[in-house]
């Protein structure tokens, strides 16, 4: 499913190559094998989902997930790994902020059926590829956007941001999150970039609906404002 970014936090070469190719046609996959990186990369806000071993390298996954929750109030689901399977283990881990819980060996379906559930049940996965905010529809098969029954004129990147923002409807996303989502960490590409994708999308919006919900927060980031809509019902 294009569009979509998962975190796999494990230190197991094998497993986490095992997990990269399970998961590739869910969304696009980033690896850490350590977990003060895993907790690093986290922290950004991009992914729409981690599925977190516990027995890491440097930081271990519970602590990662409590400094997830309590330090940087993240709600990105979090399936968890583990080999521990008792009850008190996974009470532990829905306590710590767990959403799902997977005890190693595990079939590749189960694993593939708890993400779909997680993502599906955070919104950032429709059952039926589609999703409706407002005025706009996405077909995610077809990688368009309608308005008001007309198709925005998007390219490959200006759909993915007009996707990202519509996922994630009256959140504050930065600059860099967008960024880091759509160009990468390790992209050379300046990040002056995204004003004009902004600005790009925005044009488009503002040509087919009088309501403009893609708003700038000044030195904080962008918002998908969806009281614009319910403001023209009232």
């Amino acid at each position: 499913m294009k569009g979509l970014k998962i975190l796999i936090v494990e230190d197991d070469d094998a497993l986490a190559k095992s997990l990269e190719t399970f998961l590739q046609d869910i969304g696009e996959t980033t690896v850490a094998e350590d977990g003060f990186e895993g907790q690093m990369l986290g922290e950004e806000g991009i992914y729409d989902i981690a599925v977190l071993d516990i027995m890491l390298p440097s930081v271990n996954g519970w602590d990662i997930l409590k400094y997830w929750r309590q330090e940087k109030h993240l709600d990105m689901p979090v399936l968890v790994l583990t080999a521990k399977d008792t009850l008190d283990d996974k009470i532990h881990g829905f306590q710590m902020g767990a959403d799902d819980y997977l005890t190693k060996p595990f079939h590749r379906e189960e694993l593939l059926m708890r993400v779909q559930a997680l993502l599906k049940r955070s919104g950032h996965l429709a059952s039926s590829n589609s999703l409706s905010v407002g005025p706009f529809s996405v077909d995610m098969n077809k990688r368009s956007v309608v308005v008001n029954g007309v198709e925005l004129d998007l390219n490959g990147k200006e759909y993915d941001l007009m996707l990202y923002f519509l996922q994630n409807p009256n959140t504050i996303i930065t600059k860099n999150q967008i960024f880091d989502r759509l160009w990468g960490f390790d992209s050379d590409t300046a990040i002056s970039v995204v004003e004009v994708y902004m600005s790009n999308i925005r044009k488009k919006v503002n040509k087919v609906l009088d309501q403009k919900p893609l708003k700038t927060l000044r030195n904080v980031g962008y918002m998908f404002d969806t009281e614009v809509f319910d403001d023209q019902k009232s």
